[in-house]
């Protein structure tokens, strides 16, 4: 079969993450030829595999391209923080792209909110919201980094419920002045993404925000943003949950799993500073550091 690769990696990878390079064979035996028993799940990208790492291999027809492949080996392999997911390796062989990530073993947020949300108390969700993964990823770190596909998805949860950033295919790379980037390839998750970016191609820390805000109420309601119906209306998620906050009834916002053994003065805060995050004007949103001293 004819590679798809239409970039000499040679040339654009750096030293440092060519030490992260292994062999396809020896991806193959680990996996037992990418055997079922052996597989987790399939994500937008191909299907992922543990071993005692997780293995994603992009399928041929992925949407994941050359670019975004290069553009998540890169990026991932200089983080270091408790909250991103780490790149132990990657292979690049004919039509072969592989990641290999730290296991987490719980898989991801959506999973929980969506499916498992008797599982997820209030001290579990505060500590998923409270993570310090975007604002490393913006602020903390020696790189600027704008994700652009939070999602719950992208969420993983390790054995203790920390909660680690995956999926840097889309991430950009911003210098330390920069403030915004344009692209004219939207490409994201809808519901999820901040609408200067949506209609205009523009990206920022503030549109990271944004996806931040729908994340943390989809955390406290139980909710889907993209599927989320209030009774015969078509109210969306986010409208629905300002116009409740407006008329001072947020707490009716709150999972029903979620009816005891939480603190109401922070369940409000989380929920305020949600609708801080996912207002229309990019220069009313908060910072991460904004969010993380309130």
């Amino acid at each position: 079969m004819q590679s798809q690769f239409n970039y000499n990696y040679d040339t654009i990878f750096s030293t440092e993450t060519y030490d992260l390079q292994v062999p396809f064979r020896s991806i193959r035996d680990a996996t037992n030829d990418f055997s079922e028993s052996n597989k987790l799940g399939r994500g937008g990208f191909g299907v992922v595999y543990r071993i005692d790492v997780a293995v994603k291999r992009l399928s041929r027809d992925s949407s994941q391209g050359d670019i975004e492949f290069k553009n998540e080996v890169e990026l991932v392999a200089k983080l270091h923080h408790r909250n991103s997911v780490r790149l132990l390796g990657f292979c690049l062989e004919g039509s072969e792209r592989i990641l290999i990530y730290q296991f987490v073993p719980n898989a991801s947020l959506d999973h929980f909110i969506f499916v498992k949300r008797e599982q997820l108390d209030w001290d579990i969700r505060y500590k998923i919201i409270i993570g310090r993964g975007l604002l490393y990823l913006h602020e903390g770190s020696r790189l600027k980094i704008i994700h652009r596909d939070l999602k719950a998805s992208n969420i993983l949860l390790d054995s203790e419920m920390n909660p680690g950033i995956a999926d840097f295919g889309l991430a950009r790379l911003f210098d330390t002045d920069q403030t915004r980037g344009e692209t004219n390839r939207i490409a994201g998750t809808y519901g999820y993404m901040a609408p200067e970016y949506v209609m205009r191609g523009h990206f920022s820390v503030k549109s990271d925000v944004y996806s931040f805000g729908v994340l943390v109420l989809e955390i406290i309601t139980g909710q889907k943003n993209s599927s989320f119906r209030h009774e015969e209306d078509a109210e969306v998620l986010l409208s629905y949950d300002l116009n409740s906050w407006r008329e001072g009834t947020a707490l009716k916002l709150i999972d029903p799993m979620l009816r005891s053994g939480f603190s109401g003065p922070e369940i409000m805060r989380c929920i305020h500073i949600a609708l801080l995050c996912v207002q229309q004007s990019v220069a009313a949103r908060l910072t991460m550091a904004a969010v993380n001293h309130m």
